[in-house]
């Protein structure tokens, strides 16, 4: 497999990156948004490039993965020391849309007010590759028995392609992984899955004076409705953790669409919707009995149903609470690793063999909303943590 821009350590003189805001304020007006609209996709090559040259600088390992087909698109691999085991530290390089006019401050300046920088990307999660750069300024690779890893990906706010390109060409070796998406400073070690679906119900149109002239799409989707939120009360009885602040599996209808007059019998209509498995819940099976619910419940009408996955899934993920990167986490946080609702690139990086933990400096309740921020109090209590992560693991 070929793989671009790879600059092994110690092949120049090591240079320092640039002061820990410079970075952050680089990495938030570079932009690099990941959408499903084609209009305001971007790709996430040029933060690849900023954070690859400053790496490689600093004396790591670095290479730049391409993903297949998409040159715009890439993984960036910098690894510090050397021999088994390891650390990765671990950020994905995209952000959402940003929602023009909503925001006060400008989404690709970084601006410091009321103890705040705000950025889109500061609390999820551009900020935190900064922070694990600064907290790596002073490490050697003598002073390592085993590496570390910085690891920046591609998509994970549409497709996971990033995480899913290293899956594919096994390119990440390590025995722990934090991943600084945003907690708030507390650890986490299980969180529900995510897949997305769109069914399409195609019936006739016809003049609504007469019901018989036509078959209406949308009247059956309305069948369809009640058998999926039927469905969603079984899985919601069958399945409960009580360590998610939402202990049951959620299924949310998110948008429909049907038919383009009310005095014509609609043809055509499509709804979407989103579930969110727990721990335990297999994705495709998941996928497969939503087909036969649906199918079953239009059985003998003459609608016809087609389905798309508008997002394969991400599955859940579990890392055991002996596991030693938890108990580190939990130790120097002081709290008992939790569970989230919201996916991560954590089970791609389990399916390499490596143990994750989630924990960042930003919150969720900040990542994808206008004015985004991060605390300016959370920056140095990171590096801290993140510092005596490397210390115990790789020293």
């Amino acid at each position: 497999i070929a793989r671009a821009d790879r600059h092994p350590a110690g092949t120049h003189m090591r240079q320092d990156p640039p002061e820990l805001l410079a970075m952050i304020t680089q990495l938030i007006g570079t932009p690099s948004v990941s959408s499903i609209t084609p209009d305001l996709d971007q790709g996430n090559r040029a933060v690849i490039d900023l954070l690859a040259g400053w790496l490689d600088d600093a004396g790591f390992d670095v290479e730049v993965m391409p993903l297949p087909g998409e040159p715009a698109r890439a993984n960036l691999i910098a690894t510090l020391g050397r021999g088994p085991g390891g650390l990765v530290l671990s950020g994905h390089t995209d952000t959402v849309p940003w929602d023009d006019g909503d925001w006060q401050h400008d989404p690709f300046t970084l601006t410091e007010a009321d103890g705040r920088l705000f950025g889109l990307g500061t609390a999820d999660m551009k900020a935190f590759l900064g922070l694990a750069i600064e907290a790596l300024r002073d490490i050697r690779p003598q002073d390592l028995r085993e590496p570390v890893i910085i690891l920046a990906t591609a998509d994970e706010e549409t497709s996971m392609a990033g995480a899913r390109t290293l899956v594919e060409r096994d390119a990440v070796h390590a025995r722990h992984a934090l991943i600084g998406e945003p907690t708030g400073m507390r650890p986490v070690r299980m969180h529900k899955g995510m897949m997305m679906e769109a069914i399409r119900l195609h019936g006739h149109a016809g003049h609504s004076s007469d019901p018989a002239l036509g078959n209406s799409a949308l009247e059956a989707m309305h069948r369809v409705i009640a058998a999926l939120l039927a469905w969603r009360e079984e899985l919601q009885l069958r399945w409960r953790d009580p360590l998610f602040a939402v202990p049951v599996p959620t299924m949310n209808l998110g948008h429909i669409h049907g038919g383009d007059n009310p005095n014509r019998i609609c043809a055509d209509c499509e709804l979407h919707l989103d579930l969110r498995p727990l721990p335990g819940m297999d994705i495709d099976e998941l996928r497969q009995a939503i087909h036969r619910r649906v199918t079953d419940t239009l059985q003998g009408t003459g609608i016809r149903a087609v389905f798309e996955a508008l997002f394969e899934g991400v599955p859940a993920m579990v890392t055991e609470p002996e596991a030693r990167i938890v108990r580190l986490a939990e130790q120097l946080t002081g709290h008992e690793a939790g569970a989230v609702a919201f996916g991560t690139e954590a089970p791609y990086l389990q399916q390499l063999g490596i143990q994750p933990v989630v924990l960042g400096p930003g919150n969720i309740e900040q990542a994808h909303q206008p004015d985004e921020y991060i605390a300016i109090n959370r920056l140095q209590p990171m590096m801290d943590l993140l510092g005596q992560t490397v210390k115990s693991v790789c020293t």
